[in-house]
């Protein structure tokens, strides 16, 4: 009988919380190691901040929801207490405080499909993409159409998802209308999770 191994999910969550796994693989194909300044845009209770708080990046994070925002502030004080408090913000994705190429990693984790419409969708990638520094990394995951186009009603726009849920979708050609748009260059090509045909989700990594 092989010996049992204990107490290793509870290590790699004390180090990590609850990273998006794809995040995850852009730390481990070094996407982040000489990019330092990263704003988790719509970070929510802050799942994808633990790591880079405790290893020296410069963490700026912000959220709709104050409770969202008062969270991610307690998990400054308990991972970086040094770090200046007004790193975290309460605000809208379509309309960041920080200038023009500040950052050097922008995360949009399960973010924009809670769009509107299309202009809005439009109107936070771009605001992501203007305090993003030349050479700095985009990092998205989004819902989209993508495999599941007939299973709702339209490729893009707010649909009805078949797990009862009601998102803006994207399909594959407005996400790349969208990047030769801004003028991104794609790390890696599209790639989408496909939740048994109830969900779709897609990872964007974009170079600026």
């Amino acid at each position: 009988m092989l010996p049992t191994v204990t107490g290793i999910s509870a290590e790699l969550r004390s180090e990590f919380g609850d990273i998006d796994i794809y995040l995850f693989d852009q730390l481990l194909r070094g996407r982040l190691d000489a990019r330092r300044r990263v704003l988790d845009a719509g970070s929510g209770a802050g799942r994808n901040l633990p790591y880079l708080l405790t290893h020296g990046f410069e963490v700026h994070a912000i959220d709709r929801d104050p409770g969202a925002a008062a969270s991610v502030s307690r998990l400054f004080s308990r991972l970086a207490p040094s770090a200046d408090t007004g790193r975290v913000q309460v605000g809208e994705v379509d309309a960041l405080p920080w200038p023009d190429g500040s950052m050097d990693v922008v995360l949009s984790s399960a973010v924009l499909h809670f769009a509107r419409d299309l202009a809005h969708f439009r109107g936070m990638v771009l605001e992501m993409w203007r305090v993003l520094a030349p050479g700095g990394l985009f990092f998205a995951r989004l819902a989209t159409s993508i495999g599941i186009e007939t299973r709702i009603q339209a490729a893009s726009g707010r649909v009805l998802l078949p797990d009862g849920s009601e998102r803006f979708v994207v399909d594959e050609a407005t996400i790349l209308r969208l990047t030769a748009e801004i003028g991104g260059r794609l790390l890696d090509p599209l790639k989408t999770t496909n939740v048994q045909n109830l969900r779709a989700m897609t990872t964007w990594a974009l170079e600026k």
